[in-house]
């Protein structure tokens, strides 16, 4: 257990300036309506703008750039999506291992599933 600890406490605090990041940038991309993709000189505008070409296309868009390869970064990114399933999973199982009523571990988690969906679902709905 206190392996298991120490491991969710490491893969937080290493991934956790990128989780930041890409939470902050998609919550300005869930909001903005329109968004220019990065081909260069159009992404020059706020610079918030150029942190979501981050975080959509991988790349910082310079003036001076011909050519992009995101494919160093996007590696990055992988290894923090598998460390972040690792660290909510290693989460998760803490939860049930640390709280005696697990009932309502199991609650929270179901309604973290059901009203995602429920919203989503109320969305779709035509007038």
């Amino acid at each position: 257990m206190k392996l298991l600890r120490r491991l969710h406490l490491y893969l937080g605090c290493f991934f956790a300036p990128l989780l930041l990041f890409f939470t902050a940038t998609g919550w300005v991309q869930t909001v903005s309506m329109h968004r220019n993709k990065a081909t260069g000189e159009s992404e020059s505008g706020a610079w918030w703008q150029k942190l979501t070409s981050i975080h959509v296309d991988q790349v910082y868009p310079l003036e001076t750039a011909d050519a992009f390869d995101p494919r160093l970064f996007q590696y990055l990114v992988v290894a923090m999506s598998i460390c972040l399933i690792l660290t909510v999973l290693l989460g998760v199982y803490l939860a049930f291992k640390s709280i005696r009523s697990k009932w309502w571990v199991s609650m929270v988690l179901l309604a973290g599933i059901l009203l995602p969906c429920l919203l989503l679902w109320l969305g779709n709905i035509k007038e």
